[in-house]
């Protein structure tokens, strides 16, 4: 699972770099815009901690874990596609209702994998919440761009 979230994040970042930045350096960002040099560092560890929790949920020992990893399965679709609506189709306003929807997502999976196992629960905590912040940051920059 640690892998499958790693190179789907991969193939995300990859698809989503058309080598031109012009259009990202030209909108307006808001003051608590991490250095670009943040992101790759932080989904590495979110993608790992997001693996380990799936994986303990598959190696759990219950029998219906199909509601949790249909959740899980949702968010990392959404997770995928987040950074093509933003950058490749450069449209932060798709991608901020897109990443409320991931939030929900990953919500759900949070709930329903502390029924089965809370350390895997715990394990996707920090991407709650980092993606809390993408969330703000992403309406931001509809805000200040609109």
């Amino acid at each position: 699972m640690v892998v499958l979230c790693l190179g789907l994040g991969y193939l995300s970042g990859d698809l989503s770099r058309n080598g031109d930045d012009s259009w990202f350096d030209s909108i307006e960002k808001p003051f608590f815009q991490p250095p670009d040099a943040v992101f790759g560092p932080v989904w590495t560890v979110l993608y790992i901690c997001m693996g380990l929790a799936a994986g303990r949920i598959l190696t759990s020992g219950v029998n219906d874990i199909t509601k949790p990893m249909a959740f899980f399965f949702i968010q990392l679709a959404l997770c995928f596609l987040w950074p093509i609506l933003f950058f490749t189709l450069e449209n932060p306003l798709l991608a901020f209702i897109e990443i409320i929807l991931l939030w929900l997502m990953i919500y759900e999976t949070v709930v329903s994998f502390k029924r089965i196992d809370k350390w895997a629960a715990y394990l996707l905590y920090p991407y709650l919440a980092w993606v809390s912040f993408a969330a703000i940051l992403n309406g931001s920059i509809v805000w200040l761009n609109w």
